[in-house]
């Protein structure tokens, strides 16, 4: 005897090449983020100071806030299947070539390549994830793609760690080749050609960027993302210093988080799906609330745990609805819009740690830097609100020149 399969479970199933999207990301933040994890092996392999490795990281980040767009430009008239897997192509090369790399400045460019493949895919790939979907889902659509982040944090960067440890630090690299290759055969098998697609021209991409409420909803992006990461920078010596978490235990406390930034990042995508500015309005507020509870809790190890991991549901929550947020102003370039938000979130990135460092280089202690985070927040707040009566303002012009 079958089970039916009734119309709403149809309607509600996500589409498998939005999974197929997932595979992908979780192989590019797997790339973007275990890194970090290889830098004492990569320093001491390549003779070059920690500092100096460094640099590796953040050539990656100017890869994907530079590369990105230009990359989505240089796609802009190619179907966005085949200009997903030109872009997965590039990745995958990247990171074999990051494997092959015998000299710290052919890795400081391999890592610009797979950076420039990354970038853009990111943008692209949501706005294909949206259109596979209907109108109300749009948000989980993004959200599911995303899910690949937060999971390449939760389990590929701890394993890519791993492997490196025991195998070097270019295995971990052949290794995300390899499922590189995996998402890329996924591509070009399950990707659905769509059609109806309209190609936009550098001229129409370009004057799309004139609409204000496009570089307000960036801003919001960078604002979401620099309160996250203050905390997210030192939260290892947060939690080991202020919570006492042992240096053995650090793992499971992490994956508590991870488990968080998972669950933050559906929730997110279903606040969105409902009305994404009163969304973003209400995480800004909660993400205040619960990084400066931080510092009061952190002194505690069950408290902070707990705390721990509501601030990863809070924060991750802003990712697919800050996605969406911009995306709804740029449908006459999609593309570069929704590729320019994923720079948005490096910059935001680079925002965070930045702040972070200054709070602690200014004298005050880790648990000064959750409450540097809400502050950031509260600014995400504010640039939500203003957004949204830009947005108003300028729907009130279309319809007045509509009568």
């Amino acid at each position: 005897m079958t089970k039916k399969t009734t119309p709403t479970s149809e309607h509600n199933r996500m589409p498998v090449a939005v999974l197929i999207l997932t595979l992908s990301t979780f192989a590019l933040g797997t790339s973007e983020f275990v890194i970090m994890g290889l830098l004492p092996e990569v320093a001491h392999d390549l003779y070059v100071s920690i500092p100096a490795a460094g640099w590796i990281v953040t050539a990656y980040a100017l890869g994907i806030a530079i590369g990105g767009p230009a990359m989505a430009l240089v796609s802009a008239c190619l179907p966005r299947k085949r200009a997903l897997i030109t872009l997965m192509s590039v990745f995958v090369l990247g990171n074999a070539l990051c494997a092959l790399s015998s000299a710290y400045g052919f890795l400081i460019v391999a890592r610009v390549v797979t950076a420039m493949g990354q970038g853009s895919f990111f943008g692209i790939g949501a706005v294909l994830a949206a259109s596979l979907v209907p109108e109300h889902r749009k948000a989980s659509a993004i959200a599911t793609m995303f899910a690949g982040l937060t999971l390449a944090n939760v389990a590929g960067v701890p394993l890519g760690t791993a492997l490196g440890n025991w195998a070097g630090w270019r295995m971990p690299f052949w290794a995300i080749s390899a499922f590189g290759i995996a998402a890329l055969v996924g591509l070009a098998t399950l990707l659905p050609v769509r059609h109806d697609e309209e190609r936009a021209d550098f001229v129409t991409e370009f004057r799309a960027l004139t609409d204000l409420r496009i570089w307000a909803a960036l801003g919001t992006t960078v604002l979401f993302t620099g309160c996250a990461f203050p905390p997210f920078t030192y939260i290892v010596p947060m939690m080991e210093n202020l919570s006492g978490v042992t240096p053995n235990a650090v793992t499971l406390s992490l994956l508590s988080v991870g488990i968080g930034l998972t669950i933050g990042n559906f929730i997110g995508g279903r606040l969105a799906d409902w009305n994404v500015g009163r969304a973003l309005a209400r995480i800004a507020i909660a993400i205040a609330i619960v990084s400066v509870t931080l510092r009061w809790t952190s002194s505690s190890l069950i408290p902070s745990e707990i705390n721990w991991f509501f601030w990863g549901v809070t924060t991750f929550a802003a990712i697919p609805a800050s996605q969406v947020n911009v995306m709804r102003f740029g449908k006459q370039a999609p593309n570069l819009v929704s590729t320019l938000n994923i720079s948005a979130f490096n910059i935001g990135i680079a925002l965070g740690a930045w702040i972070g460092g200054e709070v602690l280089a200014t004298g005050y202690e880790l648990a000064g830097i959750p409450v540097a985070a809400a502050a950031v927040a509260l600014l995400a707040w504010f640039a939500t609100v203003t957004t949204e009566r830009l947005n108003r303002r300028s729907v009130r012009k279309i319809q007045a020149l509509e009568i």
